[in-house]
Order: C-alpha cells, then sequence, then structure tokens
C-alpha cells in the first residue's frame, strides 16, 4: 500500500491543474543510487496523466526539493485503469504521450511513428505501419520496445504489437525542394564568387594606393630635414587654415581614418569593450555647442538587434563637412570606444577613430511572384490596443508589392478608412489600386429563438426538462454518460428519468473530476443504443427544455441519427429566457442563475440533479412570461427577438465583413453605428437579425478561429449545424498554421494536439468550401507588418496583463510566394486557388470606393443669405444711422458676397443665433480665432470686435469720422487708443471704435478659406449652447465631435520599460525610444472634442458620413459622437465650436457682485476700455494702493488678470511697457505664438532693431506690412499663411520681400515662426481682460471673489483663510521649495500670490460658518470673503453641495448628526474640527437627548 503523492512531497507547491492530477496518485516506494544522485519515484494512478506533466512534476520536484545539489529526479508511472481502456482507447487517449516519450528518446523515432498509420487487426493487436527502409527496419525494435513497454507495463493494457511495411513514394514536393534547393546553392556560389572578385580588385586597388603614397615620401626623405626647420611658419597658425575631419583618401570615409573591422551586433555590446566596430542607421542627431568654438555631435544608431549612442566632439568649422554624411537615416560602419557617460550613466561610443558609410544591410521582403494574392484580413493601429501597424504603412505595402488591393478589416472599428484613404488619393487617377473596407466584426447569432421548432405549444403543456454529462464537447466525437430528465405538467413535476450510460470509451480525468462519474459508475450502465430510446419514450411528444438546448439537444440529435431514428424536437433555452428575464446577471451558468431564483442545486454536474434544478428553474420562468402576459412558446420568441440587453450576454463570433460598393459602406456604418449605440457590450457587436437588414452591398468572411465556423468545428458540432453556418458566409477563411499553434498547448482545446491537426482543420474548411461552392481563402489575420514587428504588439499585450503576450503568433503580412508555401500541404493547385485565384475573384467584385463623402453638405436654413444681410444693414444703420459711410457699405458689401456666394451664410445665422441666446439668457460670449476679423460678424453680433479702422461715432446724429488726419495716426492700431472726442454737430460724447483688421485673414483674398466660427461660451452656459443646437436644428440632427485617443509617447515608454525590467533586461535608453516609436499611435480608447459639434442636414444619413458612437464607448450617456475623428468629416459637415470658458463665466458673476455691492445694474459691456487707472496696472501697482514689495517683488499689477497674470507674461509687460490697449494686444499676439517672443521679437527689441509696435505680434500683421511695402495682396496672405503655421519662406518669397524693401530682421522673424495668434482673437481675449481688470482696481471685493470661485484651481482655507502671516510663512516655505513643486503645488502657489495681494489691499476672509457658506462660490459679506465649503482640502464639489443643502434643513445636533445628514467622511470632518468650524458642537447626539427628558 503506498502514500498519497502530496503526503510524501507536502512541501511541493504546484498550481491548481497539477494538484487535480496528482491528488489522488499515490506514491508505491522512492529508489535511489549509492551515490545519491538519482532518485526514482515510483507512482500508480487511476487516470492517465500526460508524460508532458510527469516530466514537469519531476522538474518541479528537483528544482523545489533539491535546487542546491546535482540531482536527477525520474518519476516512474504504473496506471490502474477501467476496462473501458482497450488498446484502441489507450492509444486514442494516450499518443501525444507515446510522441512526445519517442521525441526525447530520438527525433527519428519520433517523425517514423508520427508518420505510421495505426490500425487493430484485432482487439489486442495493433498494427504499426511504417514506409520500408533500411532506417525503419533499424529503428523498429526500439519503436516496438518502447510501445510494449507503454502499454503492457507501464499502463498493464494487454497489448501485442505488429510491424507492417508499405513501399515508399516519391513525394512530388520533395523532388521541387531538391531542385529549389540546388538553384539556391548554385545561386548562393555564383554570388560568393562574385564577390571573392570584388575583394580580389579591392585588394589590389588598395595595394596599388598605397604603392603610390609610399612612393612619394620616399623621393622626398633627403631634403626632410631643412623641411623641418621651416615647420614653425605663420600660415599654420592664421584663423582660415582649415583641417578636415577625414584622414583617409576613400570617398566612403566620412571622419577620421580608414578601417576594415568586422562589425559586432549592438545586443552583444554590453558593458565597456573598449575600441570596437559597429554598424546601423542613425535614428535621430544632435548638436550641442560647447567652448572653445566646439562642438557635440550626438547621434542614435540602430543595428535593429540594439541601439546605443555615439558621441563625438569635432570644432565648429568642421561640422558642415562631418554633418553632410552623418544625418538621419544613414547607413554607417563605427569604430569607437565604448565608455560609460558621465552625465546619464548610459553606454556610448566615444574616442570615435573612423566613420564610413554603408549601404543598407536591411532586408526588405518583395513580393516577386508572378500572379499576386490580395490580403482580405488586416488589422491597424486603431485595433484597441491590438494592431501595431500604421493603416498607410500596410496599404503601402500592398502596393509596392504589386497587389491589385488590400482590406483593412480592424475589431469593430472603422477608424482606420480616411488615413488609409489618404495614401490612395496620393496615387495617380489610371492606378487601378484599391483599398478594400471592411471591418472583423463580433457577429451574435441570435437568430437561434428561445424556443427551437416551436409548433404552437402553450406554456401549459407537457415539457421535459432534461440535462446530460459527456465526454467532451462534440457532439460528433464523443459520447453520452448520463441522462436525467423531469416532465412537467401545467408548472407540476409528474415523472423523472435517470440513467447512466455506458460510453465504450473511457472518460476523460477532468470530466470525472467536474462530474464525480468515474468509469467504474458506468461499466454496468446501458449503452446508448438501449439508453437513448428509453429516454425517448420517456418525452414522448413532449417539447424539451434544458439549459444551454443547444448542446444538449444536439446530442440527442447525433446520437438519434447515429441510431437511424432521426427526428426533430422542439427545445426550450432556459438560458435563453434567463438573459431576457434576468438581464441584471453577469453570467447565466445554471448554478448562477439557481442562485438567483433562490433555487437549490446541491450536486451540480450531475445530470439527474441539474435537470431537477432547470425544472424548478423553468417553472418560475413560465410564471414570469405569464406576469408579462404571454401564453405561448410562439410569444415568448417574439419577447426574444427585441431585446438588446439578452445579445448583449450572448456569444460573440469573429467576422469579416466587406463593403462591396457605396451602398455596402453605408450598410457597413450603420451596423458599426448599431454596434456600438445599442448592441455594445465590453465590445460593439452585430446581431445577425440586424447583419441581415443591411446585408445588400455587404460580404461576409468566416474570420479566424474565433469564427463561428472554426468554434463548431473545434466543438465538433453535427453536419447539419456546420452546413448551416457555412450557407450563412459569402467566402471561408483558413490562416497560417502558425496563427493557431497556441492551440496546441492549450488545455481547453483536447482535439488539436499537432500542427497536423490544424492543417486537417483547414483541409476540412477546404473541402467545406467544395461541398456548398464557397470560395476558400487565405488570409493572414496581419496585425503586424514584418516578423520582427511582433515585439511592438507583445510589449503593448504585456501591458494589457496578458500573460501569453511573449508567444507571439507569426501575424505579419506574407508574400505571395510565402502563403504558396505555407498552403503547399493542399497541393499546388488548391493552395494556389485559396492564396491568388479565390482572393482575387474577391477583390475583382469589389467596388473602389472612398471612405468619405467627398461632397461638401452644409445644413439649410431658409432665407439665411437675406436674413443675414437684413441683421448686418439693421445693426448698421443702428450705429452709423441711415446714410451709412461708404467704408461701411464698401466692407459690408465686399463681405456679404464673399460670404453668400461662397454658401457661408447659414454659418454665421447659427453663430448669431447661438449668440444672441446666450446673450438674453445674460452670459457674454467671447470669439475666438480670426471670426473678428469679419466686419459681417460684429454686424451679426458675433463678435465684439470690430475690424474696422479706428474711427468715432455718434450714436445720437450719426455722425462717424474715418478720414480725419487725426483718425487716420491710428492705423493699425486700435480706436479706444485715440484721445476722447464730442461730436461736433449735437454735442454728445462720441464713441471710439476699430481695430483696423482685414477680412482677408478670416476667408482669403478669394473668399473661398474654410470658415471657423469659434465661440467662447460660459462654462456654465456651454451645455446649455449645446442644447440649442438641437432646437435650431432639430433633434437627431446634431453631434458631438469624436476623438480617438491614442497611446502616447511617454505611456508608451513606461510599456516597453516595465516589459525589459520585468523580464530582467536591461535596455539603453535610445533603445527603448526606438522601440517607443513603434508603440505610439496604437488606439486606446474614443471622446469627444470639447466643444465640437457636428451639423447634419435634413435629409442626410449620419452613416453615409460616419458611424456614431457614445464617447468612450459609455453606455450611460445620451451624447452621440462621430466615430470618424472629426478632422476626417470636417470638409463635408459643419463643424461648430462652442467651447466653455471662464472668462465669460467670471464677467457675469462680477455683473452680480457689484450690482449686490452697489445696488445698481452694472453691465460688464459698458466698461469703458481706456481707464487710466486699468493701463496702469500694466506699468506699476500705483493702481492697486500697494507698493511691489508688498506682493514678493512683482514690479505691475496685474497679477490674475487673463492673458496677463503669468510670470512669463508679466515679464513681456515689463520688457515691452505698453502704453495703449492696442499694445496689450500685441503683446497677448506674443504671448500666444510659438518662437514668436523668444528669441524673436524679445531679441529685436533689445537690439534696438524693432519695438512692440513695429515687431511681427500677430498673423495679420505680416499681410498688412507686405501690402504695405507694394507686395501683391494674394502673395502677402500666402506667406502669412505660411508663416503662421511654421511652414517658413520660400526662396522666391524671400526674393520678392527683398526686392520690396523688406529689412532682414523682418525676414530673420518670420523665419524663426512656429505658430501665430490672429489679431482679432487677441483683441478679444483683451477686451474680456480689460473687463476684468476694470474691476480688480474699482471693485476689489467682487474681482476677488469671481477670481477665487471661478478661476482659482487649488484654493486651501487651511493654507490661505488663516491671517497674512500665515499665508506668508508658508508662501516662503512654497517659494523655497520651487524647483521641486508638484503641478498642484504650483496652482497653489499662484492662488496663493493673489491672496497676498488681497491682504496687501487691506480686504480679509470671514472664519468658514457651515450655515451660510455656498458650496464652491465666493460671498461677500460685510465687507469681507467668506470661502466656500469646497475650500476646505477634501471636501470635493459633491460633498459640498450636500453640505449646503444640509444646512437648509436646521441646526446639527452634533458631529454625528453633521455626517449623517452630509455623508462627508470622517477624515474631513476632524479636518473641520481641527480649524474650529463646528465651534462647540459636541461629538454626538447624548446631550440633546436630555432636552426631551
Amino acid at each position: 500500500m503506498g502514500k498519497l503523492f502530496f503526503d510524501v512531497f507536502p512541501t511541493l507547491k504546484v498550481n491548481k491543474e497539477y494538484e487535480n492530477l496528482f491528488r489522488e496518485v499515490e506514491v508505491m516506494k522512492v529508489t535511489t543510487t549509492s551515490l545519491r544522485d538519482f532518485i526514482r519515484v515510483h507512482i500508480c494512478s487511476t487516470h492517465l496523466i500526460a508524460k508532458r506533466s510527469v516530466c514537469k512534476m519531476e522538474e518541479m520536484i528537483r528544482e523545489q526539493l533539491f535546487g542546491h545539489t546535482q540531482i536527477q529526479v525520474e518519476v516512474v508511472e504504473t496506471y490502474q485503469l477501467s476496462e473501458l481502456y482497450t488498446p484502441e482507447n489507450l492509444l486514442r487517449e494516450y499518443r501525444d504521450s507515446i510522441l512526445y516519450e519517442l521525441q526525447r528518446q530520438s527525433m527519428l523515432e519520433y517523425n517514423m511513428f508520427q508518420n505510421a498509420v495505426c490500425t487493430f487487426e484485432d482487439t489486442q493487436t495493433l498494427c504499426i505501419e511504417m514506409t520500408d527502409s533500411i532506417v525503419a527496419e533499424g529503428k523498429k525494435d526500439a519503436i516496438v520496445g518502447t510501445i510494449d513497454r507503454i502499454f503492457n507495463e507501464r499502463c498493464q493494457v494487454p497489448t501485442k504489437i505488429k510491424v507492417l511495411y508499405r513501399e515508399p513514394q516519391e513525394s512530388k514536393n520533395k523532388k521541387h525542394g531538391e531542385i529549389r534547393i540546388q538553384q539556391e546553392v548554385d545561386a548562393i556560389l555564383e554570388q560568393n564568387a562574385s564577390l571573392h572578385e570584388e575583394k580580389i580588385a579591392q585588394k589590389k586597388e588598395k595595394t596599388e594606393g598605397v604603392k603610390k603614397k609610399e612612393s612619394v615620401p620616399k623621393q622626398e626623405k633627403a631634403p626632410a630635414e631643412p623641411k623641418k626647420k621651416e615647420f614653425p611658419k605663420r600660415e599654420f597658425q592664421k584663423k582660415e587654415f582649415y583641417r578636415s575631419p577625414k584622414r583617409s583618401d576613400n570617398p566612403d570615409v566620412l571622419y577620421g581614418r580608414d578601417f576594415e573591422d568586422e562589425a559586432i551586433p549592438l545586443s552583444d555590446v554590453v558593458g565597456e569593450m573598449g575600441e570596437i566596430t559597429i554598424r546601423g542607421k542613425i535614428l535621430k542627431l544632435e548638436t550641442r555647442e560647447i567652448r572653445n568654438e566646439k562642438t557635440i555631435v550626438m547621434f542614435a544608431i540602430t543595428d535593429f538587434t540594439d541601439t546605443i549612442m555615439v558621441k563625438m566632439f569635432t570644432r565648429n568649422e568642421q561640422l558642415p563637412e562631418i554633418l553632410a554624411g552623418i544625418k538621419k537615416g544613414a547607413f554607417l560602419k563605427i569604430k569607437g570606444v565604448t565608455t560609460i557617460d558621465k552625465f546619464d550613466g548610459e553606454l556610448t561610443i566615444g574616442s570615435v577613430v573612423g566613420i564610413r558609410k554603408i549601404s543598407d544591410f536591411t532586408t526588405t521582403r518583395k513580393d516577386t511572384s508572378p500572379e499576386k494574392r490580395v490580403e482580405l484580413h488586416c488589422h491597424t493601429k486603431m485595433s484597441d490596443m491590438d494592431g501595431v501597424s500604421e493603416a498607410q504603412a500596410l496599404v503601402a505595402r500592398a502596393h509596392d508589392w504589386g497587389h491589385q488591393a488590400i482590406a483593412i478589416t480592424d475589431h469593430g472599428v472603422v477608424q482606420a478608412f480616411p488615413d488609409a484613404n489618404h495614401y490612395v488619393e496620393r496615387l495617380d487617377k489610371e492606378d487601378p489600386f484599391k483599398i478594400i473596407y471592411g471591418v472583423e466584426a463580433y457577429l451574435v447569432d441570435d437568430l437561434t429563438e428561445i424556443a427551437v421548432n416551436e409548433q404552437g405549444q402553450t406554456l401549459d403543456d407537457t415539457f421535459v426538462v432534461f440535462d446530460i454529462e459527456t465526454t467532451g464537447f462534440s457532439a460528433a466525437e464523443d459520447r453520452i454518460i448520463e441522462i436525467g430528465a423531469v416532465k412537467i405538467t401545467d408548472g407540476a413535476i409528474v415523472d423523472r428519468f435517470s440513467t447512466f450510460v455506458n460510453p465504450e470509451v473511457p472518460i476523460p480525468f477532468e470530466i470525472q473530476q467536474l462530474t464525480h462519474i468515474t468509469d467504474d459508475m458506468v461499466l454496468e450502465a446501458p449503452k446508448i443504443e438501449e439508453a437513448l430510446p428509453a429516454f425517448l419514450d420517456f418525452v414522448g411528444e413532449s417539447a424539451l427544455v434544458a439549459h444551454n438546448a443547444g448542446f444538449d439537444v444536439g446530442f440527442i440529435e447525433q446520437n438519434c441519427v447515429r441510431l437511424g431514428r432521426s427526428r426533430t424536437f422542439t427545445s426550450v433555452d432556459t438560458v435563453g429566457l434567463a438573459r431576457v428575464l434576468l438581464p441584471t446577471l453577469s453570467k447565466y451558468k445554471l448554478n448562477i442563475v439557481a442562485k438567483a431564483l433562490n433555487i437549490s442545486l446541491e450536486n451540480h454536474h450531475r445530470a439527474v440533479d441539474d435537470a431537477a434544478a432547470t425544472a424548478e428553474i423553468y417553472v418560475k420562468f413560465i410564471e414570469m412570461l405569464k406576469e408579462r402576459g404571454m401564453t405561448t412558446l410562439k410569444e415568448v420568441n417574439a419577447f426574444g427577438d427585441m431585446n438588446p440587453d439578452a445579445i448583449k450576454k450572448m456569444p460573440t463570433y469573429h467576422a469579416i465583413i466587406l463593403a462591396k460598393n457605396e451602398v455596402g459602406r453605408v450598410n457597413l456604418y450603420t451596423l458599426v453605428s448599431l454596434s456600438h449605440l445599442k448592441y455594445f457590450a465590453r465590445r460593439p457587436r452585430i446581431p445577425k437579425s440586424e447583419f441581415n437588414k443591411y446585408r445588400e452591398g455587404l460580404i461576409l468572411g468566416s474570420a479566424c478561429e474565433a469564427g463561428e465556423l472554426y468554434r463548431a468545428l473545434l466543438d465538433g458540432k453535427s453536419e447539419e449545424t456546420i452546413a448551416k453556418i457555412v450557407d450563412y458566409y459569402d467566402y471561408l477563411e483558413i490562416q497560417p498554421i502558425g496563427n493557431n499553434a497556441f492551440m496546441i498547448a492549450s488545455e481547453k482545446q483536447r482535439n488539436i494536439k499537432s500542427e497536423e491537426d490544424l492543417k486537417n482543420m483547414n483541409r476540412r474548411i477546404v473541402q467545406l468550401g467544395e461541398k456548398f461552392q464557397k470560395p476558400v481563402v487565405a488570409t493572414c489575420d496581419v496585425h503586424f507588418m514584418d516578423p520582427d514587428s511582433e515585439v511592438y504588439r507583445r510589449i503593448i499585450m504585456t501591458g494589457k496583463g496578458f500573460s501569453d503576450a511573449d508567444s507571439q503568433p507569426p501575424l505579419y503580412l506574407r508574400t505571395t510566394e510565402e502563403m504558396l508555401e505555407e498552403f503547399s500541404y493542399l497541393g499546388s493547385k488548391k493552395a494556389e486557388e485559396v492564396v491568388i485565384t479565390n482572393t482575387n475573384k474577391i477583390a475583382d467584385s469589389i467596388e473602389r470606393i472612398s471612405p468619405v463623402r467627398p461632397d461638401k453638405c452644409p445644413p439649410v436654413i431658409e432665407d439665411s443669405d437675406q436674413t443675414l444681410r437684413n441683421i448686418c444693414y439693421d445693426k448698421a444703420h443702428s450705429m452709423y444711422g441711415e446714410e451709412l459711410p461708404e467704408i461701411v457699405v464698401e466692407r459690408l458689401e465686399r463681405e456679404l458676397n464673399s460670404i453668400i456666394s461662397n454658401g457661408f451664410a447659414v454659418m454665421y445665422i447659427i453663430a448669431q443665433k447661438l449668440v444672441w441666446k446666450s446673450n438674453e439668457d445674460g452670459y457674454l460670449v467671447g470669439s475666438r480665432g480670426s471670426v473678428g476679423s469679419s466686419f459681417v460678424a460684429t454686424m451679426a453680433g458675433i463678435t465684439e470686435v470690430n475690424p474696422l479702422s479706428p474711427h468715432y461715432y455718434c450714436t445720437n446724429c450719426h455722425y462717424s469720422d474715418f478720414e480725419s488726419e487725426e483718425v487716420r495716426a491710428f492705423a493699425g492700431g486700435c480706436g479706444w487708443d485715440m484721445p476722447d472726442k464730442v461730436c461736433p454737430n449735437c454735442g454728445q460724447p462720441l464713441v471710439k471704435d476699430g481695430f483696423d483688421i482685414p477680412f482677408e485673414t478670416f476667408l482669403g483674398f478669394k473668399g473661398n478659406k474654410e470658415p471657423d466660427i469659434d465661440l467662447n461660451f460660459s462654462g456654465d452656459y456651454q451645455s446649455n449652447a449645446h442644447k440649442y443646437t438641437e432646437v435650431i436644428f432639430g433633434e437627431g440632427q446634431t453631434y458631438r465631435a469624436g476623438t480617438i485617443g491614442t497611446l502616447a509617447e511617454k505611456t508608451a515608454f513606461g510599456f516597453v520599460k516595465n516589459y525589459y525590467e520585468e523580464h530582467g533586461s536591461r535596455k539603453r535608453k535610445c533603445e527603448i525610444e526606438r522601440i517607443v516609436e513603434g508603440c505610439t499611435g496604437i488606439r486606446r480608447s474614443t471622446g469627444q472634442h470639447p466643444g465640437g459639434i457636428i451639423v447634419l442636414p435634413h435629409g442626410e444619413n449620419i452613416n453615409s458620413f460616419t458611424p456614431v458612437q457614445h464617447p468612450a464607448n459609455d453606455m450611460t450617456t445620451d451624447i452621440i459622437t462621430t466615430h470618424f475623428d472629426y478632422h476626417s468629416i470636417d470638409h463635408n459637415l459643419l463643424k461648430l465650436d462652442i467651447l466653455g470658458h471662464d472668462d465669460p463665466t467670471m464677467i457675469k458673476m462680477l455683473e452680480e457682485l457689484v450690482e449686490q455691492l452697489t445696488g445698481k445694474p452694472f453691465k460688464a459691456t459698458e466698461i469703458p476700455l481706456d481707464d487710466p487707472g486699468v493701463m496702469q496696472l500694466f506699468a506699476d501697482t500705483g493702481s492697486l494702493g500697494i507698493k511691489p514689495s508688498d506682493i514678493g517683488g512683482c514690479p505691475v499689477g496685474c497679477l490674475g488678470i487673463p492673458e496677463f497674470g503669468t510670470d512669463f507674461v508679466i515679464q513681456m509687460v515689463v520688457d515691452t511697457k505698453p502704453k495703449t490697449l492696442s499694445d496689450l494686444i500685441r503683446i497677448s499676439g506674443l504671448s500666444h505664438g510659438t518662437d514668436v517672443w523668444l528669441n524673436n521679437a524679445q531679441t529685436l527689441i533689445q537690439e534696438g532693431k524693432a519695438t512692440i509696435s513695429t515687431a511681427i505680434c500677430t498673423r495679420d500683421d505680416i499681410m498688412t506690412y507686405l501690402i504695405n511695402t507694394g507686395m501683391e495682396s494674394e502673395l502677402s496672405f500666402t506667406i502669412m499663411e505660411s508663416v503662421r503655421k511654421g511652414k517658413g519662406l520660400k526662396t522666391e518669397w524671400e526674393d520678392a520681400m527683398k526686392a520690396a524693401g523688406v529689412p532682414d530682421w523682418y525676414i530673420w522673424s518670420c523665419k524663426k515662426i512656429k505658430y501665430m495668434f490672429p489679431k482679432a482673437h487677441a483683441a478679444a481675449y483683451v477686451m474680456m481682460a480689460y473687463r476684468i481688470a476694470y474691476c480688480k482696481v474699482n471693485y476689489p471685493l467682487a474681482y476677488y471673489a469671481a477670481y477665487f470661485s471661478i478661476r482659482a484651481s487649488a484654493f486651501s482655507y487651511e493654507l490661505m483663510c488663516q491671517g497674512k502671516e500665515k499665508l506668508e510663512f508658508y508662501l516662503r516655505d512654497y517659494k523655497n521649495r520651487s524647483d521641486s513643486l508638484s503641478k498642484k503645488d504650483q496652482d497653489t502657489l499662484k492662488d496663493m500670490r493673489i491672496v497676498q495681494e488681497m491682504y496687501a489691499r487691506g480686504y480679509e476672509f470671514l472664519p468658514l460658518d457651515i450655515y451660510r457658506a455656498k458650496a464652491t462660490k465666493f460671498q461677500i459679506i460685510d465687507g469681507k470673503l467668506m470661502p466656500p465649503l469646497s475650500s476646505i482640502e477634501g471636501m470635493g464639489d459633491k460633498a459640498a453641495e450636500a453640505v449646503e443643502m444640509a444646512a437648509e434643513d436646521g441646526q446639527y445636533l452634533s458631529r454625528d448628526d453633521f455626517r449623517q445628514r452630509t455623508k462627508v467622511s470622517k477624515t474631513v470632518i476632524d479636518f473641520m474640527a481641527d480649524l474650529g468650524m463646528f465651534g462647540d458642537l459636541p461629538e454626538t447626539n447624548q446631550l440633546s437627548l436630555f432636552d426631551f427628558a
């Protein structure tokens, strides 16, 4: 009698799988050698254990128990198997283990047995038929001996073994292979011969060169002495002397001397190795000038095994020659010294001896087949964190290979279409290449009804609820081992049926574990020939009910066919019922459904018990169905058909959907929209019922191993089911063996044990194609471009937490030859058919289409042209009188004609409606961008910025002055900077206006530049404005502009770094950066533009432009966004930018607070824009009544003023000393540009070449200035557009500018600029900022209350409201730590500086009163500020709102009462108590109870 395995090895740590396998195994004895270097563990088991698992156990015992000693461990198995293990059954169950054992002994023996045909002469005799050869004869005894030992000794299954031989056949493939190998050998020999000749020629050339070099000094040796005396000549010390960095005549040498050393792979360069030679491609290069007229040249070089930085010092005059050859993308060979860089601690190459240019050594795969294939299954970076190829790169590769087309089929989305299309748009019109647009859909089979084959039965009819246990999942391959059934009539159980079934094969160990049914239990049971008829008699004419009925009924039907008793059952699936009746459950396993309905299930996975539990479930479901008014199975099916919740819980299958034509494209987009809006649950699902509705113009393919057909074949579904599935698809798909090789090692796939099994699966699919006349295509399921690109996917999948990420299948784009080779096992003719013929047939059936519509579809508002004209003229007349000045009429007409003729009037009307509505509701709207350049926009009330030249006008008698010398002096500036004047006609004060902005900045000189009307609404009002667009256009006509969130460089860097650290590999930073490039841009999520609204014209279908979805697939929101990134469709559909901004919100609050303080209405629009007190803020702190020393040394008073409150802009203000509103606008332009102020205007002003008035500050300055120099208007506009986008100047433009007298400093400035602000945008921002500044000077408390409520992002009651002294203490601490402050601390410091200013001006905070304080708004009470509840550390806005509401219910009895009423956390309450906010409020309610005594 032995001991249990884990009693002998109690400390052994194994996973659950091995624990189950060895739990009941007995150890009979443990033996060892006299040297104790070998241990044998003899075990006995009643179930088979795979030899691979036994070997793994040997390894675990050795490592865990004898880790530090050299001991071999062998586990010797003996099995006591049931009578069901006949020799034939044993071979079937144990064949993999036999092969594994032979493989460990000899690969030759393994291959011979693998290719042998095994049959049984009788029940006890195994016949092994092998190919007749000398090798077979020699190895026969070894193979027979091993198998004999396994069968007769180890497994104790008596078996005779016979060896038979068959004649060898010459293989066509072998012959073809031999010819190919010979051809390749000949080619290599020929290449080597030519290389050898080339080397000899080079050597000869070199030798001759050396001889020539040597011959010169020989002649000069005699007079060498006198030359030495003349050496220190003056010309050698001249500055002009140039010494080349090259030390060789070889033109390939770029630096230093020539060398011939072999390069070593960079992956081998892991430490300081002295002088080495490497080769590679330059990825990035930078230069840094240092002292003594020297420069460091640093570049990262990769040989694609690793990357390293090369650093070399050079004289400045040598730099151009070096950089001529050493540039990004160059292939070089470098000899230098490995050294640890003292700055970053990285291994680098320094002390460079020589650099040679070399040819590109990377091999690019080419498709040289005369007939090309077409790839119909491709994933891009838009396949959610899965594909790693750029869409355009994939398309370019297919085009370069000469393929006629390529399909883009991302998982569930079509977001790569626009990007892929950009490549095709660049091709010649005659180029026949096309992209096939499709999707790898998550298809749901919702066509299977809850009640299959219903025959008009009612819920009160008789049903047989049953369950079966089987040896596996395949109805075709596996056997039934138990049937349990319960008969129900009128909702009550009236009869039962139960029987074991002898399967005549051993029950697999995992099934025994699951069901607790052993071979011994079924040995004496009836066979299926007896058990099934008995069950059918029990059923009679009743309908069947089962949990996952397709499985159970499938087995019964398959066995009926086998016994010749075919019949069709009506079957009801309780899983389908549970999905519609219990939609809140996440899973629908029997035990979970039983638990949800409070039904007992004690012996789960025993047929008789599961049937009883299912019967109780069904009875409860009948009650629930009747409550919903259903009485028949037909009504039940109808109820199931209309339930999206059920579809969200059903299994999904991959399927390829391709759009054939324009109808198909719109239908595809419709399905993608439905899958995201209606059926999304973890993934976007497309039900078959919806696909059927929109099938026109679409082609459906069976996809990969996750497809419905492949899964059905794996699960051994019946022929009828397979036929039904094949019939549904338009074409079938097979893929390379490597794609599915993961199944071989998977415990879940019992039917796939070798590559041959995978080949057989593909053969089976090919046969099905032939049988049902469906084309079969071979695809790669491309996820990356080349074999070595798998590293990117490996890293991404590791970052997502996939445990098998390191075992990447070869999902790369293959050439035609590679695919023909891959599928050669189908035979050359069939391989050509699936690889070339059929893929091209499908491509030929698909039209060339564009994924986005080319036409423009603006919305239509009736009479918008005339309405706009009327609004503008009405406003103009109200300002300038009945007789409009000529300049007003000319500008209005020029703009209106341009706007109306180009179809833009509707945009103006929409913007006008939105702005007027906001103003009507009490919120100002600020304009953004260049819309303020349009006088029509001003007259329509869209912007406050008046772009006319500076002028006066009278609101009383409508006098106006545009032309006087006094007015003209302010041309290019701002009307508000002009002196105050009274009307010469009526004596009323004149209004000053005009910012002098050309309309052409907005629409161009031809009026055809796409207008972009961006509006800044109050953040509080933004959602109202969005809703109002629906009022204007109607419900369902507006969508939020969608965005696509991709993997950013910083995140990808973390993924790559973590991957290598977890794998114990330290990579150099430059190598990490190389790999990061391949990981960035991969889709992670979707979102929405903060204010973008896409408008769909009436009568159009959104799916003809783009699919739609919820942002980030959030099914709880009612917001719908475009599926494509909005940039892809903004040429088709109007996009409105309705943005939220703090300035209008702050203005609104200031108006309310000033009215509260003064008791009079206060309108911000009436604030004068030439107030001396406001302008003084930009010169000193006098307007605030304080000194700079009071506010930390800040010399001006513009802290906290939008546009001017940051340290960067404050320094600009100090440097430029603005005197006018025009100067402030120019500063705003400078501060928002990129490379406009720093290293540009700032330098020019410091050098005295320009002033704030003459420097380039806004984009309009360029066009206006160039026109004034006499340059052509259209060219001036073109130059402005190029410069403002950072594209610089073309040579011919520079020549034209110089010819017009433009100074060099101006041209230099243009070339430095990367981005520029429009003057209209700057003017709109400054007008808002000016009004806020006015309140800061004149209504300080209102200003500070509004600022802290709206703009302060890190206000802290504890730090800022405890008095001036405490604030100063905290300020000093923060400033001392300024270099190490977090983003939050930086925001806190910014807010503390405004509080410091407030204290300096003599204003204070009130202690926070928990009854009077508002949730988020500061209040003015008795000349002081009351902070809001949200200023308490840890108190979020929601909690603060709860506290404000709770205070309305009266006094708190205690802190406990406060906690219960407000739900504020204990931590925050304790913090509030420490700050004294609760006064003498007791801890608990106890004292208050005595009050009632």
